[in-house]
């Protein structure tokens, strides 16, 4: 296991020679993957790996358009024995938590040793940052990857969340949400950071919370989720985190919420919590007045840039306030292209996309990856300014999601 020095100076080995960790990295996922049809039809001699051909060959791809249908039919079983978009096998599948949709896309996981590899590195090196600081803070899990399967790391992303195993993988976004909620409740003493991946995301689960707030104490006093919750498996992980009624506990938070005044609530439903995690930059920002009304006391800090597709950047500093977030890119987590984005014509130019060393600082790009996860050129949908560079990994701010592009923890 990995002390939180060896993390951090592991990131910032990743930072250090970005154009090799990129071709690198471009490499392994062409020559892993020369077999599969989606790359045949498009690239069909991957093994001299050269980016350049590769951005020849391989066009920009897009969800809706390149992906979804070929997605359903793998979810259906009915794709035929040659691997579609990886040879790796199939694990899970991931909903997205776009911000401009609230219909999630399906994105597969598959068993990528180096996927693994990244995403642990960067999601324990996030929480051994958090560590470091001065404040002290202790990080919450906010990814349900180090949970799927036999992962010999899962017992410590799962010691650092109230929720159980099966609400962390379960596949309905609202039921899942619910369940967070009524776990992060019954155990609100063991709660001493809340995290979300996105803002929007964090106020979907507090409107939650003030819609549902009676039912959760019913739940609470009665020992038992709701009617509503009915997933099997998730529903059996809630009854156990339950254990029995809890009637003194349900009639706390009720007089909590019955106040008229929701000012303040998350950190008297929750008074060891000692953190609010999520992005809050750029369209996001609209959210950040509510969650501090909500957190009260509360410190709220930057968080990660982790998409569902892959981890993208990390945030190195979070001394700065939220609004000034700066993500670092991790080279090794996939390979990034950047699409020139002209915000006055709400669309990204029709021009040939720049590697991540080739950005200019002060312009604005759509993120476009090629993942460990079988994508391919994919249009993330996200608008990004480029502020700089730490050793050669351009660092960069989160402005907006593109236009016509399509989990909160305790």
């Amino acid at each position: 296991m990995m002390t939180d020095d060896e993390l951090i100076t592991k990131l910032e080995e990743t930072t250090k020679d970005a154009p090799r960790h990129q071709l690198d990295t471009l490499r392994a996922i062409l020559e892993r993957n020369a077999a599969v049809r989606y790359l045949r039809r498009r690239y069909p001699t991957p093994a001299a790996v050269d980016a350049a051909t590769f951005r020849r060959s391989v066009p920009l791809s897009c969800y809706d358009d390149d992906y979804a249908d070929h997605i359903l039919r793998i979810a259906d079983g009915s794709d035929d024995d040659r691997p579609l978009l990886f040879v790796d096998s199939l694990v899970c599948f991931f909903y997205s938590s776009g911000t401009s949709s609230m219909k999630p896309k399906l994105i597969p996981y598959f068993d990528s040793a180096p996927s693994k590899a990244i995403s642990f590195l960067a999601h324990q090196g996030s929480a051994a940052i958090l560590r470091s600081t001065k404040g002290g803070y202790k990080a919450m899990a906010a990814s349900a990857f180090p949970f799927q399967g036999n992962n010999p790391n899962a017992s410590r992303f799962l010691s650092m969340s109230v929720s159980p195993k099966e609400v962390i993988l379960g596949s309905d976004v609202e039921q899942q949400m619910y369940c967070h909620l009524l776990c992060g409740l019954r155990h609100s003493d063991l709660v001493d950071g809340i995290r979300a991946p996105y803002a929007a995301g964090l106020v979907r689960a507090i409107c939650l919370l003030e819609s549902k707030w009676e039912q959760l104490c019913q739940d609470l006093e009665y020992g038992y989720p709701s009617s509503g919750i009915s997933d099997v498996a998730m529903r059996d992980s809630v009854i156990e985190v339950l254990s029995e009624p809890q009637p003194e506990l349900a009639k706390r938070f009720r007089s909590i919420c019955e106040e008229e005044d929701w000012g303040g609530i998350l950190s008297k439903l929750w008074p060891n919590a000692r953190y609010i995690k999520c992005v809050t930059m750029g369209n996001l920002e609209q959210y950040y007045s509510k969650i501090k009304y909500y957190g009260g006391e509360l410190p709220v800090l930057g968080g990660d840039y982790f998409a569902s597709e892959c981890c993208v950047g990390i945030n190195l500093d979070i001394s700065q306030p939220p609004g000034l977030t700066r993500f670092t890119m991790l080279p090794t987590a996939a390979y990034f292209e950047f699409l020139p984005f002209d915000m006055n014509q709400t669309s990204a130019r029709d021009e040939e996309t720049v590697d991540l060393t080739g950005v200019k600082v002060g312009k604005m790009y759509e993120v476009v990856v090629t993942t460990y996860r079988g994508l391919y050129r994919y249009r993330l949908g996200d608008i990004v300014k480029v502020v700089g560079f730490y050793n050669s990994s351009s660092q960069v701010e989160f402005v907006t999601r593109g236009p016509k592009t399509p989990n909160l923890f305790f």
